[in-house]
């Protein structure tokens, strides 16, 4: 466990932040803005589970957690020998993801179109979610290109977006509820 004893260290004072392993970057730094957007994801799930119970609420409790893991992860850049242990997303958690889409996905109704962002409170606040995990995947991905980023980290956060999708869905009465997207009806 990590104790917190003091939040604020003015180390940050001067547009610098720590990284897992010590090194100190700038607070705009890709990497940084890598977790920073998992952490927004994070945020959003939190909103959702004020209007979630039950295994729904159970799934988001374990995907926030998960989504710090994978903060940790992004915050410590991957070296060859590193010493001691270093948390890292795992393909079992990417399998579970994927065994929960598919869960999911066969309880639901079939689409007739796409899905706009609404529906039930804990729906909306699942979309959000979903578009902030996308945004996390396109500032994880543009990291790889020039640092490295565990490759597994990039598949959980790639199935975590549909998951949410298909979490939105089951929160709009197993897609009875969705809003769905009307091709120029308004035109």
């Amino acid at each position: 466990m990590v104790k917190l004893t003091k939040i604020y260290t003015r180390g940050g004072d001067q547009g610098e932040t720590s990284l897992g392993g010590g090194a100190r970057v700038p607070k705009h730094a890709a990497r940084v803005a890598a977790y920073g957007t998992v952490d927004e994801a994070n945020a959003a799930l939190g909103l959702a589970r004020l209007h979630t119970d039950g295994a729904l609420d159970e799934i988001l409790a374990r995907l926030q957690n998960d989504l710090f893991d994978l903060g940790a992860d992004l915050c410590r850049p991957e070296r060859e020998n590193e010493k001691g242990p270093v948390l890292r997303m795992t393909a079992a958690q990417t399998g579970r993801l994927e065994r929960e889409i598919d869960a999911v996905n066969a309880k639901l109704a079939p689409l007739n179109s796409f899905v706009l962002p609404g529906g039930a409170p804990a729906a909306a606040y699942l979309h959000l979610a979903r578009t902030l995990a996308r945004r996390a995947e396109r500032d994880m991905t543009a990291l790889a290109e020039s640092e490295a980023v565990n490759p597994e980290a990039i598949r959980y956060i790639n199935r975590l977006s549909d998951l949410l999708f298909v979490l939105a869905r089951h929160a709009n009465g197993d897609g009875a509820q969705d809003v769905l997207w009307r091709p120029g009806a308004h035109g």
